[in-house]
């Protein structure tokens, strides 16, 4: 019996080795079978898409259960947008000189973003207000007069302390958040704001130039009626990291970029992404890294696709602030 009792642990012993030796072999013959997948290969996936915090501890996506219907906002009232353009570092031309404090100051003929927002409500029956006052955003209360916030090119830390909890709880209530270009390089360190971004943010850029837009989804309001493919120019933003857990609207082919990759990032190759939406944290957020140049919202034909940039963008306002219906 002693015998037959040795050789039994031996045989489960010797079959223990084995199998875990099977087992490390699979794993690696697995692993040297994903390396030589074409799919692995391809230029976008050679990126970072997946540097940062996939989750940042909220309900984010694209399942309408992340938003809190909370009544907060009531359609009887009309529709309104906060327009906020502060700039802690680089400024975009397209702004124009520095706001004063308050809101709604006047505006300049070279404020070219703010002027055309305010008209494009005009035109489509919503109300807009717009500063560079941070103390504005200081409370939620504040806040919830309006249906939509819109960062547009705003730059570093355009926020202090009471302004990124009033729009934390502002969007935990509900609100809408539009991000326009230059929102992307915002409040770097907040890991909170990269994720109502998508988990995205900016890396850099290479030189201003032409290229193709793709709507790779038109169900959406903001690319419904959008041509498939059509010429617009950019500074075509390389994002680390990659965004996650969104619906994408729309990319720009690299094969149409004149450069692909800049000295710090190799481009995203076949998938570059240039607009998507999500819910998070209770509100719906809705961006595009698009929107450089003031031409963009030119209005006599003069800028190619500046009359399609304008569309999308009203598409994704008029969603996030809850007129229509969002990231379908």
């Amino acid at each position: 019996m002693q015998a037959n009792r040795k050789s039994i642990l031996a045989a489960v012993g010797s079959a223990a080795v084995i199998g875990l030796a099977m087992t490390l072999g699979g794993l690696l013959v697995a692993g040297g079978a994903s390396a030589g997948n074409p799919d692995n290969d391809r230029r976008h996936d050679t990126g970072a898409q997946n540097l940062g915090d996939p989750d940042y501890g909220v309900c984010r996506g694209t399942d309408p259960k992340c938003y809190h219907d909370w009544h907060n906002f009531d359609p009887a009232n009309g529709y309104k947008v906060l327009l906020y353009t502060r700039t802690a570092g680089p400024r975009h031309a397209d702004l124009g000189p520095a706001l004063p404090a308050g809101l709604d100051p006047v505006l300049a003929p070279a404020n070219v973003v703010q002027n055309a927002i305010v008209a494009m409500g005009q035109q489509h029956g919503f109300a807009v207000d717009w500063t560079e006052d941070v103390t504005q955003l200081a409370t939620p209360a504040r806040l919830f007069n309006y249906n939509a916030v819109i960062f547009f090119s705003t730059s570093r830390d355009t926020l202090d302390d009471a302004a990124q909890t009033s729009l934390r709880q502002y969007l935990r209530g509900g609100g809408g958040f539009v991000g326009v270009h230059n929102a992307f390089g915002t409040e770097y360190n907040w890991p909170w704001y990269e994720g109502l971004l998508g988990n995205a943010n900016f890396y850099d850029h290479g030189p201003l130039q032409q290229a193709t837009v793709q709507i790779v989804d038109r169900r959406d309001v903001s690319t419904q009626g959008l041509p498939a493919r059509w010429t617009f120019t950019d500074e075509w933003y390389n994002l680390v990291p990659f965004p996650t857990q969104v619906r994408f609207l729309a990319t720009v082919d690299e094969s149409t970029m004149a450069t692909k990759q800049t000295k710090g990032h190799p481009g995203h190759g076949d998938f570059h992404p240039v607009a998507w939406c999500q819910y998070y944290d209770g509100g719906r957020a809705w961006v595009t890294t698009l929107g450089h140049d003031a031409k963009d919202f030119s209005t006599d034909g003069s800028y190619p696709g500046a009359e399609y940039f304008q569309k999308m963008l009203l598409g994704g306002i008029e969603s996030a602030m809850g007129r229509s219906p969002f990231c379908r």
